[in-house]
């Protein structure tokens, strides 16, 4: 059975928006979190605290999932990354939220999950491309924009 929409005080992502808002919609919000060397790295995040996808009902699991999908399509439409990462764990902050990341073979931790021990020797390839990803913001903005609809209309809120 789907968990009560709730907030949990001391939660940081019932407490704040996670990052700067691009997207919006009833039930979720989409945030670009400041991450140095990912500047496309994003994050959707279910409003109500709960802590598992099943916590959703079956609808709300779909539009979940349809706002990750069009992050990921965004992405790839505006920035051309070499692979996309999606993840879900919720260890640290058991609050539903995806990570969809934009990789590149030349980023600072590819082929490593982007948590993982950074590669040496790469530092010239990464701040060229963390310029280029981030030359491009506003554009995967406008893509995510347009894939999510009038529900996301409510952009840098």
């Amino acid at each position: 059975m789907p968990a009560a929409p709730v907030s949990l005080a001391g939660c940081p992502l019932c407490e704040a928006d996670g990052g700067t808002v691009v997207a919006r919609g009833a039930d979720w919000r989409v945030v670009l979190p400041a991450e140095p060397d990912y500047p496309a790295f994003t994050r959707v995040i279910w409003n109500a605290h709960v802590a598992e996808m099943t916590d959703l009902d079956e609808a709300q699991r779909a539009e979940l999932l349809r706002v990750v999908m069009a992050v990921e399509s965004a992405q790839r439409a505006a920035l051309a990354p070499d692979k996309v990462n999606l993840a879900s764990f919720g260890n640290v902050v058991p609050h539903l939220h995806w990570h969809v990341i934009p990789r590149w073979r030349d980023d600072r931790h590819f082929p490593d999950p982007v948590w993982g021990r950074p590669a040496q020797g790469r530092d010239a390839a990464i701040a060229a491309r963390r310029a280029s990803v981030a030359a491009r913001l506003d554009a995967y903005v406008e893509a995510l924009a347009q894939r999510l609809g009038p529900a996301g209309s409510a952009r840098g809120s």
